[in-house]
């Protein structure tokens, strides 16, 4: 019997940038179904990939420790990287970041055929097929492209993230202890992300949870251990608080949850790849923006030219009882126009 076919996968971050590699790394595994498929990540990012079920192993690279002035650290960190890439003589490598770095571990590997995403005219040459990134089009789809261009098939597009047991029975651990029934209409917002730019203000979404929660919704506000403080006028107001619960543990809270609101962050596209339905504010949702992918239409934008902050909580409103609506009637059977997943 010959042994497994070694493929190796590139994205060390961020959340966002790797859920946009889901819909590739099926791709990878239906075109090749008996392959072992390694994904090389960040550790900090490295529980996210629990719910890529295609993924066979995970590679972990400590920037922690690479960053650290420990010497002795950092180089054994690096050594023991590059002997088990070796090691794994891999067939094939694809280098969905397009980093100095990564295409530096693609090459490494030994793969006698190694795909990569390019940025810049000064990188790519170790790269034995490349796709130049296109930016009107979704990061999700690049990663698509690249695969095409490659030879790949890519007959059947899918974005399916499965939330590991564990993470949905700490979240309703959490439901119940803070009252709250997963059998009832829940919104989760998500108000702060990794750019003050990009966030809508909180005093607005406290008046969108006040509406909804005065019509019977459940609240729960999300964010990281350090927004927790940020997070004291929403549970001043009464709202229960998730602030600082691990990352998949956020997930079984948004899978629980029937809507999910908040800004261009990586969690809103984790709970639109759980097949869950999200409002996203931002800033534009033209073609190359980071939208919900395959549903630009669950975003709402100021108008051109405006920041984020200038979106009004009245259209806000609007745009999230509809989406309740949408789900209730999903829920009850109905199949709504352009509906391509469950909400």
């Amino acid at each position: 019997m010959e042994p497994r076919e070694n493929i190796l996968l590139i994205r060390l971050k961020s959340i966002g940038d790797i859920l946009f590699t889901l819909p590739a790394v099926h791709v990878v595994r239906e075109n090749f179904p008996d392959a072992k498929l390694h994904f090389l990540v960040s550790k900090e990012h490295a529980p996210l990939l629990r719910g890529f079920l295609d993924v066979n192993e995970i590679i972990l690279l400590d920037r922690a420790t690479f960053r650290s002035k420990n010497i002795f650290a950092a180089s054994a960190g690096i050594f023991q990287l590059l002997r088990r890439l070796r090691k794994q003589h891999f067939s094939l490598a694809i280098d969905f970041q397009g980093y100095g770095e990564t295409e530096f571990l693609s090459w490494w590997s030994g793969a006698p055929q190694r795909l990569g995403n390019v940025y810049k005219n000064m990188r790519g040459w170790t790269y034995t097929e490349t796709s130049s990134r296109d930016g009107k089009i979704h990061p999700a789809e690049g990663n698509l492209e690249l695969l095409r261009r490659c030879g790949l098939r890519a007959d059947r597009i899918r974005n399916e993230y499965i939330l590991p047991a564990d993470a949905l029975a700490e979240a309703r651990k959490f439901f119940a202890t803070n009252h709250l029934n997963p059998e009832k209409p829940a919104l989760f917002i998500q108000p702060f992300t990794s750019n003050p730019k990009k966030n809508w203000p909180l005093e607005n979404f406290l008046e969108l949870a006040r509406h909804f929660h005065s019509r019977g919704a459940q609240i729960i506000f999300g964010g990281g251990p350090s927004e927790r403080a940020a997070m004291e006028p929403a549970r001043a107001a009464g709202f229960s608080i998730s602030a600082g619960v691990p990352l998949l543990v956020t997930g079984g809270l948004m899978k629980l949850s029937t809507l999910t609101v908040g800004g261009d962050t990586g969690l809103l596209h984790l709970a639109s790849a759980m097949g869950k339905r999200v409002v996203m504010l931002m800033k534009s949702n033209a073609a190359g923006m980071c939208h919900p992918f395959q549903h630009a239409n669950w975003t709402l934008t100021p108008p051109a030219g405006k920041p984020v902050s200038e979106i009004q909580t009245n259209s806000v409103i609007e745009k999230c009882a509809r989406a309740f609506a949408d789900c209730e009637a999903e829920a009850n059977g109905v199949n709504l126009p352009g509906s391509s997943q469950k909400k």
